[in-house]
């Protein structure tokens, strides 16, 4: 880590291979970015990575992990409107979090500028959905870059950053998942650390910043006057690219990945289209478009996720009457997954068949692979947890899941949590369900860091309404799922040590008088406290906690005296009724063909909470293996 930090502020030009969220962090260095903020989650985690590699003494800029992405997209905006050049960067759906506050920014005079990184996830590789957030920029009037490739993430932030200064305004740098994590040699520029201004800038003369009726109205006018000024900019700009093949019967409008799939994919074909690569997605550079329809014949629109540039080509077209035939997206599973070359093959085909030929059909396999689902890590608090709460509530009653890494306890052999919308919505959810209802007992869940991103409006609403449902908060200290990053009860920030938040403080402060807590492990008592809180009429609460056995063994791991302990299975004792696989299901465990149950040594972490699953203690209590060094 500290040779990345080196490398991220070396000062003298070079170049070296790194993944596009490195890329952009160098260029945050390069750019003067005073200010910038986050709320975890993939595929852009990785800066936050690269940040961290960073001394915090050498640091040229303030980072945080900001509660939530709304909260993160504020505080960024609030150091802009001081005059420091700010970014906040979150995942697609964390747009929808920000969303109330991001769809007004370019409305206001933001005299430091402001880069928004989004990390947009065709395929729905580590998201609930796939959505593609150039809607938000068309609802918000925020123009938007799209690199293709980590050479392009480094360049395209230094431009967005530059352009957003001039125009006091938003700007959008849309990645997506391949970009963010693709590897490339990067050729960075020299750097001159300069001294910083951090003068407050912010005076209400630069404004109007209230955006109340009768000022919307000229706010409005200045975001339109600054997106035709983006458009003339579009139009000049570098960023946009045309590969030029001779070919004036085909052409391609594309943009990002979808771009070097193409190629890739032509690499072979003779007559090879012509190529409008995109760099500049929102506003469209119109006259560039123009030039490029009346030079072919027909022009394909090549574009991941939605059709927003096909609908803009074919308007362009309508509105001056060209004869170039335009086609988009075919049928329905164009519209899904990520451009990959074989995903543009079969688009390609459908288009032109002549001149790309429909993809060959994989062999099939000899003997089917065996499925490989997602799987709580060996030792994880949430597999005890689950184990011991279905054993402990009737088939009948309703579990309502909430992101985070126990919504895989949907699967089985748990089956808790039946419906899933986003994170903090279980909660709300879980009070919907219970109106009208005496029989179904309502059971939501949610993690502690969760708990403090979108958690709390839920909770309130239903202590205020009065609704009838269980709370089990699956605290395990850390937030997980996307990289172990501190939250407000951690003790920590991503900066210092801090005074901790404490969950059960805060519920009981909002007045609930039903809270329980005890780790996942003591199974039995977990069994108990949630019978007795579901007896409960109203709001309830189990705190189940356990810390994050991942987190804790890769800690213990870097300690000298680290003493790896394993669990053994006594085959003479065991009666193989397989409890421990099908019902406590931690991955350790592997069932043999003769029926015997081994221990897998390159899983087990000889935690030793899979003894009280087995009814007749044929695991044996963890011993030690080896010790380290």
């Amino acid at each position: 880590m500290k040779k990345m930090g080196d490398m991220l502020l070396r000062q003298e030009p070079f170049s070296e291979i790194v993944m596009g969220n490195t890329a952009i962090v160098r260029a945050m260095v390069e750019a003067g970015t005073r200010v910038v903020t986050s709320y975890p989650g993939s595929p852009t985690p990785e800066i936050a990575a690269a940040v961290a590699s960073i001394p915090k003494d050498a640091r040229p800029f303030y980072f945080e992990f900001s509660t939530n992405e709304k909260v993160a997209t504020e505080v960024a905006y609030g150091a802009a409107l001081n005059g420091h050049l700010s970014t906040v960067f979150f995942k697609s759906v964390g747009l929808n979090v920000a969303a109330d506050t991001f769809v007004q920014l370019s409305l206001m005079n933001i005299i430091g500028g402001m880069v928004v990184v989004l990390g947009d996830d065709p395929g729905a590789n580590s998201s609930q959905n796939e959505q593609d957030n150039r809607h938000y920029a068309y609802l918000s009037y925020t123009p938007v870059l799209e690199p293709a490739n980590p050479q392009e993430v480094y360049r395209f932030y230094l431009e967005a950053a530059d352009l957003s200064r001039k125009l006091c305004m938003p700007i959008i740098l849309r990645l997506t998942t391949h970009v963010c994590h693709a590897k490339e040699k990067v050729a960075f520029q020299g750097w001159t650390p300069q001294p910083a201004d951090d003068t407050p800038r912010f005076d209400v003369a630069n404004g109007p910043y209230i955006p109340i009726t009768r000022l919307v109205f000229p706010m409005k006018a200045r975001a339109l006057e600054n997106l035709e000024k983006v458009a003339a900019w579009a139009e000049k700009s570098r960023l946009n690219q045309v590969f030029d093949h001779g070919n004036r019967k085909r052409g391609v409008i594309t943009m990002g990945p979808p771009c070097l799939s193409l190629l890739d994919v032509m690499r072979d074909v003779e007559e090879k289209p012509d190529i409008l690569k995109l760099g500049v997605v929102y506003p469209v550079p119109r006259e560039s478009v123009v030039r490029f329809l009346r030079e072919h014949q027909e022009v394909k629109v090549l574009e991941e996720l939605d059709n927003e540039l096909e609908k803009e080509v074919k308007a362009i077209a309508y509105d001056l009457g060209l004869t170039t035939r335009v086609t988009g997206k075919m049928d329905a599973d164009d519209w899904m997954g990520e451009y990959t070359p074989d995903k543009v093959r079969q688009v390609m085909a459908k288009t032109w068949p002549d001149l790309v030929p429909a993809p060959v059909a994989p062999p099939v396999a000899v003997e089917a692979v065996p499925d490989r689902p997602p799987q709580m890590c060996p030792g994880c608090g949430h597999r005890s947890a689950f184990h011991a709460i279905r054993q402990a509530l009737a088939g009948t009653d309703i579990t309502v899941a909430d992101i985070g890494c126990h919504t895989l306890g949907f699967l089985p052999p748990y089956h808790m949590g039946q419906l899933l919308m986003c994170m903090g919505a279980s909660t709300g959810m879980g009070s919907g369900l219970s109106l009208f209802n005496k029989t179904r007992k309502v059971v939501t869940f949610m993690g502690d860091s969760t708990f403090f991103h979108a958690g709390l409006p839920g909770i309130i609403n239903a202590i205020f309404n009065r609704h009838n449902i269980t709370m089990i908060v699956m605290e395990n200290g850390t937030t997980a799922m996307t990289g172990h990053q501190d939250h407000a009860a951690s003790g920590r920030n991503f900066n210092e040590v801090t005074d901790k938040i404490p969950i059960r403080r805060i519920l009981e402060g909002l007045g609930i008088s039903h809270i329980s807590e005890v780790d996942t492990y003591q199974q039995e008592q977990l069994g108990k406290l949630v019978q007795e809180a579901v007896a409960v009429e109203g709001f309830s609460v189990v705190i189940a906690r356990h810390p994050c056995m991942l987190k804790f063994t890769r800690e213990q791991r870097r300690r000298p005296d680290f003493t790896l302990r394993q669990v053994e299975i006594d085959q003479e004792t065991c009666e193989r009724l397989h409890v421990c696989v099908s019902e406590f299901g931690c991955p350790t465990f592997t069932l043999g063909k003769d029926g015997s149950v081994k221990v897998n040594t390159d899983l087990c972490i000889g935690d030793g909470s899979c003894l009280q699953a087995c009814p007749t203690a044929a695991i044996g209590k963890p011993k030690i293996v080896n010790k380290a060094g």
